[in-house]
């Protein structure tokens, strides 16, 4: 059977473990994220779509990782302290994973596949994001380049 974006799962950066099945219904943003990089401000963006359209059924899901520069070293209390405090996250945030490479988490894996990008199926940089509609599709991938606020016309669309 082919996977589903619904059959996945991960720890949130508090040590649960969350099925994206129960996202089921929601527009989803999944973004790979990283604490001290160029484009870590967008933490500031995505939280404000989040806080626009959550209850609209929006869900933005960070997961942080540490394969490009080395741009998030931290632990998940670190990572978790850092959203918060210098961004305001309110967000679902996981632990720190690999979206590239034998390590890859399955859901990156499977969202790679999907929507492969300019690459031939591997992510660039931190804050690649991903959009999956409520039906549980993959429906557009942005590159880091693009600002949450210019992903904004198309969520509300999907919304």
């Amino acid at each position: 059977m082919e996977n589903t974006f619904d059959s996945f799962n991960a720890v949130t950066l508090q040590g649960k473990k969350m099925s994206m099945a129960d996202l089921s219904g929601k527009v989803v943003v999944v973004v790979n994220t990283a604490s001290k990089c160029g484009f870590t401000p967008q933490y500031e963006g995505l939280e404000e779509l989040n806080r626009k359209y959550g209850a609209k059924g929006l869900v933005i899901c960070g997961f942080p990782c540490n394969q490009f520069g080395k741009q998030e070293p931290g632990d998940s209390k670190q990572i978790s302290e850092g959203c918060l405090i210098n961004y305001g996250v309110s967000f679902q945030m996981f632990e720190k994973i690999e979206v590239n490479g034998k390590g890859a988490h399955p859901l990156f894996v499977y969202l790679k596949k999907q929507l492969p990008g300019f690459l031939g199926g591997r992510i660039k940089w931190n804050f690649t994001k991903f959009v999956i509609d409520r039906a549980g599709n993959p429906v557009v991938r942005f590159s880091p380049m693009t600002t949450p606020k210019q992903m904004e016309k198309i969520l509300v669309k999907l919304l």
